[in-house]
């Protein structure tokens, strides 16, 4: 086709798409084979052990997604630099100019399950607030979908929608609606098919909401011109970034997030191209295509592999592909945000649905029809965390191979007839220059990052020193809790794997101070493995324990480093001395602001509410998909705007 395509800013225009992931496999491929002939150099001059054989068998898939990881920041490092959009290839173009008229309605969504009623209103408001000042509010409807199971909380979501409704909104009562389900049949994948299903054919599009999720009003109205813009497009992702954070730990992800988002998106939308993922929230979907074609189905067989879809964002997103949609991610950060546990607790509690959800992906591989890049999405994200459990295979591997050898008398004649001995061959160069490629596959995109804000947007982070500052606390503490996050995501795998179930529980979004009682029952038994760990090795393998210090410091201090980091006391001390500095902090959204301004005033009203009127149901069904038989499109697939 003719590379002479012309698009308006907010038509989406793919250059090269059938070569992107050969062109990285080509990149990541070398790199990862370069790195398992120097680990088989060290070990092959001397006999190989099973313990070797197993060391390099883990290491394999190890440094094939290290690789893939180093060569996405790499090419979003230099399309960042150069100002290359990641899609067409060519200079970066503006959004949708403002003045393009929306001619459809659109609805915004917001699920919720015993979620903190102050917050979810606060912020609910805040984006309903934003469209209506922006002039097009009369263009979109407003649904609060709950899933509240708690009696307290649900009154209390009822009280808080009256007030939004009689007092703070009353002039667009008429568009604002509440419906709790008695059953949360499906979780959130049904509660979100409920209302495609009874409401979904009065709307081109929906954008999706999380119960922590905040956008503003150009981010909100920039997805709905493209989406109607690009009739071929189903879902536009945006990156959500954390906001609002407090304590040491959530400023830490907080900072690192818009440090390192912008360019690692761009790398990412490089080579997945118009097979987007979906994270579940701050997207838009067009609701048609996602009625006929995202309809989960249980999977047959038992957990982890079967039993209902949990991590249903990415899923919806393939399917939405296969079927011939296009899905796209955009880079820029404006006008997306969210929140994120305040504390590692937390985090790791949320991983740990996530760590389900992602390995039963790997279970529908083999779905019909499934585009390369989707598979490359279940694939990754299920390895992010199986990865953990490999590298402390590894680490332990080696332990043992390191154990066996201290333990045992050297061998020098091994061969019945055999006139001079065989030494023990130690080949150090390449061992450092292992080493020293191992770490650059792990530290060079941080340092990329780094480098790129320094260039780009330092002043978004308060200046060339602050940005400098809180890199390097931010690389430090990423060393520290590394290993703590590496027992926590090798022990929720290993729970997944023999068949204990996630519980699906609302989120811990507010910041609290962990209790010293709670950070050590959290890491008794990976404190306990690494003071074995570590006594073992530095009595027997000294050279082995300096080389685990790094892994064994966190494991060992892992309750300090939760108690402190969880300190709102310690965070906020960051900020005031220039460390962790964002944009948002400098020249808040003023969407933030009016959440920050209703939240501290949030009262409950002393009354009587009623439930809700809903619109009248214009009844659509959303079928089944049959993952095993190809799709039925709605239609031929447009392909203008691709090259």
């Amino acid at each position: 086709m003719s590379t002479s395509l012309k698009t308006s800013p907010g038509q989406f225009l793919v250059r090269g798409r059938s070569w992107r992931v050969m062109f990285m496999t080509l990149l990541t491929l070398p790199t990862a084979a370069l790195a398992m002939w120097a680990l088989l150099e060290i070990f092959r001059p001397n006999v190989l052990t099973w313990l070797e054989i197993g060391q390099l068998a883990l290491s394999l898939p190890l440094f094939v997604w290290l690789s893939m990881s180093f060569w996405t920041a790499v090419t979003g490092f230099i399309l960042k630099l150069l100002n290359i959009d990641p899609l067409s290839l060519k200079r970066s173009q503006p959004s949708p100019d403002q003045t393009i008229p929306i001619k459809q309605r659109h609805a915004i969504i917001m699920p919720v399950y015993n979620e903190d009623t102050a917050r979810i209103m606060v912020g609910f408001e805040a984006c309903v607030q934003e469209l209506l000042d922006s002039g097009y509010g009369q263009l979109y409807d407003f649904y609060m979908l709950s899933d509240t199971r708690d009696p307290d909380k649900a009154e209390a979501e009822l009280k808080a929608w009256h007030q939004l409704c009689e007092n703070n909104l009353s002039a667009y009562k008429d568009q604002l609606f509440y419906r709790r389900r008695e059953k949360n049949i499906g979780r959130k994948v049904g509660n979100i098919t409920e209302f495609c299903e009874r409401w979904g054919s009065n709307y081109e599009a929906m954008i999706v909401l999380d119960a922590d999720s905040v956008m503003s009003a150009k981010r909100m109205l920039d997805l709905t011109r493209r989406i109607e813009m690009n009739p071929d497009t189903a879902l536009i992702q945006t990156i959500p970034m954390p906001v609002r954070q407090h304590s040491f730990f959530g400023r830490f992800v907080q900072f690192a997030a818009h440090l390192y988002s912008p360019m690692l998106a761009t790398g990412l939308s490089f080579w997945q191209t118009d097979s987007a993922n979906y994270w579940g929230h701050n997207a838009i979907i067009r609701v048609v295509p996602f009625m006929q074609h995202c309809g989960l189905p249980r999977i047959e067989g038992r957990a982890p592999f079967g039993g209902e879809v949990l991590s249903h964002d990415f899923v919806e997103a393939a399917l939405l592909r296969r079927a011939g949609w296009q899905c796209f991610l955009l880079t820029d950060t404006d006008g997306s945000y969210e929140e994120v546990p305040a504390n590692m607790i937390d985090y790791a509690i949320r991983d740990r649905r996530w760590v389900q959800g992602n390995i039963q992906h790997l279970g529908l591989l083999g779905v019909k029809k499934l585009k390369l890049t989707n598979r490359l999405h279940f694939s990754f994200g299920a390895f992010a965390y199986i990865s953990s459990i490999v590298l402390f295979a590894v680490l332990g591997l080696g332990t043992a191979d390191a154990l066996v050898k201290a333990l045992s008398t050297p061998d020098f004649f091994a061969a019945q007839y055999q006139l001079f001995p065989t030494w023990q061959i130690a080949k150090e160069s390449i061992m450092l220059a292992t080493l020293w490629g191992t770490i650059a596959l792990l530290f060079m995109p941080k340092v990329l990052g780094i480098a790129l804000a320094m260039i780009q947007r330092r002043k978004q982070f308060g200046g060339l020193f602050k940005l400098l500052k809180g890199s390097v606390v931010e690389v430090f503490m990423a060393i520290l809790i590394a290993p703590i996050m590496m027992f926590y995501h090798s022990f929720f795998v290993l729970s997944v794997l023999i068949g204990h179930k996630v519980r699906w529980e609302a989120q811990e979004r507010e910041g609290r101070m962990v209790p010293w009682r709670d950070a050590l029952v959290y890491t008794r038994w990976m404190t306990l493995l690494a003071i074995v760990w570590g006594g073992v090795t530095a009595w027997f393998t000294p050279v082995l324990f300096l080389w685990l210090l790094p892994v064994l410091t966190g494991m060992f201090i892992g309750a300090a480093v939760i108690r402190f980091s969880s300190s709102d006391r310690f965070g906020l001390w960051c900020r005031r001395h220039g460390i962790f500095v964002i944009k948002e902090e400098l020249s808040q959204d003023s969407s933030l602001n009016k959440v920050d301004a209703a939240l501290p005033i949030f009262k409950l009203p002393d009354c009587q509410a009623n439930v809700p009127a809903l619109p009248a149901d214009k009844y659509q069904p959303m079928p089944l998909q049959k993952l095993n038989e190809s799709p039925q499109p709605m239609r031929a697939p447009v392909t203008s705007g691709q090259v």
